[in-house]
């Protein structure tokens, strides 16, 4: 009996070992930049704001894409389809992409993450304008 429980449980770790984990999602930006030449990234978007070694790879700091976007006031509509109360008044929201790279000992960009960032509603986000060239809708 023992035997049995000791080989069923061999089993179920050999079968657990066996299964697949699907790789991470890319975001837009990092599908974008991803094996490609940190110089460039850094040429076109400007300089790392901090870089530190870890292994063999750099974790580079960036920040930039300042932008003020004014965002209208909304209004409720009446039943007769007028402009109504004001629900929200109009804002200016001022925007900025913050990204880490993690560039190889060869200058190679193996990952970007987002750092900090600002979904549009019902599009891309900011840092996804700026770095990856996606567009509003």
């Amino acid at each position: 009996m023992t035997l049995r429980v000791f080989a069923a449980a061999g089993l179920a770790l050999v079968l657990a070992g066996c299964t697949t984990i699907a790789p991470m999602q890319q975001n837009a930006v990092e599908a974008r930049w991803a094996g490609q030449p940190a110089g460039i990234f850094f040429a076109q978007f400007g300089p790392p704001i901090a870089d530190v070694q870890s292994g063999g790879d750099t974790l580079y700091s960036w920040k930039g894409g300042y932008r003020n976007r004014k965002v209208p006031a909304t209004y409720a509509k009446k039943a007769d389809g007028s402009r109504g109360k004001q629900t929200s008044p109009a804002r200016t929201e001022y925007l900025s992409c913050s990204v880490q790279l993690t560039v190889s000992s060869d200058y190679i960009i193996r990952s970007v993450r987002l750092v900090g960032d600002r979904r549009h509603p019902g599009g891309p986000s900011w840092c996804e304008e700026v770095l990856a060239g996606a567009k509003a809708s």
